[in-house]
């Protein structure tokens, strides 16, 4: 398990990222920075949309074109279909995922909390039910 910065532990299950992982839409300063650190691997599953409507893959991006972006989504690197899940959520055991450019992940990514209530909580989050299961009110009886 690890920590995070609210002090829930996550067991790394991957359902928020299996939940929303086909939505990732990055920021104008993320593809900034994987572009000036040359990470193609990361650009190639995204893609451009500009003012004008028209759409590249943000593998071919050049820094100066970025103020002309409108939207930027997660595609099928081969055939620019929306993706049904994110390319970088990794297995690494029967129950465990991690993110393969955690480094580097999309500020939405980072930012995502699913613990906060009527904003990004998610009930299907097992450390989230696990942590609902203990609360001292549940236990408390009301007289």
């Amino acid at each position: 398990m690890t920590e995070n910065c609210n002090g829930i532990d996550c067991d790394q299950c991957g359902t928020c990222c299996k939940v929303f992982g086909d939505s990732i839409s990055p920021t104008i300063e993320n593809v900034y920075h994987w572009l000036t650190n040359d990470r193609l691997d990361i650009l190639r599953h995204f893609s451009a949309c500009f003012a004008n409507g028209t759409w590249k893959k943000c593998s071919g991006l050049q820094v100066d074109e970025l103020g002309d972006i409108i939207t930027v989504e997660m595609r099928d690197p081969d055939t620019g279909a929306l993706v049904s899940a994110c390319p970088f959520l990794s297995r690494v055991s029967k129950n465990r995922y991690l993110c393969s450019i955690h480094m580097a992940k999309p500020e939405m990514c980072d930012n995502y909390k699913p613990w906060i209530w009527g904003e990004t909580y998610l009930r299907r989050c097992r450390t989230i039910r696990e942590q609902e299961r203990k609360t001292s009110w549940q236990d408390e009886n009301v007289t």
